[in-house]
Formats: structure tokens, sequence, C-alpha cells
């Protein structure tokens, strides 16, 4: 499966034809390597083969998991998919409706692992079974800010929507709830930006 082609107005973005001998390698994919390679990855990674990619991220990803409500159909979504895909999350955990809106992660679901879960319930009969705690992210009363919280190595990061944040039911499955300190009249930020926010907390301790 490839990217969708780029219009003749859009920018041009990485390399073009692959240049003398084509490398003996089975990452490489002919097409690119005749073609270029035009997709929204690092340099590592250019010419090889989503199928290479996806098993080189597989054997290196971070053990924190990502979760997020869907039950507005939530445009964030896919913005935290992306950058679940830059941070290296194992998984992310789409909870409630399975369609969601996949413009914001730019192709980058491709390239991870994403799973549905039905509803609250069946997704902390999942995190119980894998031995996962649950940290949900909101600024309701008892929150912990995240720099002085406690986030486990493994564990699965939890987001609510736009708006109305986490539902009671997740808020009553998290062990612990954490929130981002903020120093301006806003009383909240938006839903994508506070899930990268949290993702590089955890990366910056653990990774």
């Amino acid at each position: 499966m490839r990217s969708a082609p780029e219009s003749a107005d859009a920018p041009t973005h990485g390399v073009g034809p692959w240049s003398g001998e084509w490398p003996d390698d089975p990452r490489y994919d002919p097409e690119l390597l005749a073609e270029g390679d035009r997709r929204n990855v690092v340099d590592e990674y250019r010419y090889w083969t989503m199928e290479a990619i996806v098993a080189d991220l597989d054997a290196k990803r971070h053990p924190f998991h990502v979760a997020i409500e869907n039950w507005q159909h939530d445009l964030n979504i896919g913005s935290i998919v992306r950058s679940a895909n830059a941070f290296l999350a194992a998984e992310v955990h789409i909870i409630g409706k399975r369609r969601w809106n996949r413009r914001g992660a730019m192709v980058t679901d491709r390239y991870q692992h994403v799973r549905h879960h039905e509803d609250v319930d069946a997704f902390t009969a999942w995190a119980r079974d894998a031995g996962l705690p649950v940290i949900a992210i909101d600024n309701v009363d008892g929150s912990v800010p995240v720099d002085r919280a406690d986030l486990p190595e493994a564990c699965v990061l939890l987001f609510g929507q736009e708006g109305p944040g986490l539902s009671p039911e997740a808020l009553a499955a998290a062990s612990t709830v954490v929130e981002i300190t903020q120093y301006g009249s806003t009383r909240s930020i938006n839903a994508a930006s506070a899930a990268a926010v949290v993702m590089y907390e955890w990366c910056r301790r653990w990774a």
C-alpha cells in the first residue's frame, strides 16, 4: 500500500530516483528506487518498503501505549496517532466508535499499530490482562501535574476528546490522573497538543 500521489501543486519532499547501482537489500522497494521516495519518513527509511519500516519500528518500540476515547468522531485523533508514531508508542487504542478521521495522521497510521475497543470496559479488561496501569490525562480536581507525576515505563496514556475531556467511566478506570501545568487564561489546551506533551515527557524520562 502506498501513499496517495501528490498533486502538481503540492510541495516536493523526499528524494528522487536512486542514483547508481541499486542496493542488494530486500528492505528496499524497487518501485521507489526507480521513481523516488516522496513519503513522510525519516532519511533512514528512504526507499524502504512499508513492511520493512514497520518491522524495524517493531523491534524498538517503546513500552508505553496511547488510548483515545472516540465518541464524537474527534478530529484530534489523527494528530494523536501521528504523535504516537513520532514518539514510537507500542500501540494506539481507539475506544468507542470504530471510524476515526485519519487526515491528521498524515499516513503515519500505516506504520503504527492501532487497536479498537468497543467501550471503556473492553479497554480496561485489555489493559488489566496486559498488566498495564492506565494513566489518564485530564485537568480535573485531584489531578497531579505531569512533571511531578509517576509515569511508569510500561503504561497506557489515556486521553479524552476535545471539549468534554475524559468520560467518568474512563477516569474511574485510571490508576492515576495527571494534568499539564498551564500559565495563561485558557482552561485547557488542544487534545492533540496535550497528548504530544505527555508523550514527550514519557520519552524524556525513559527513552
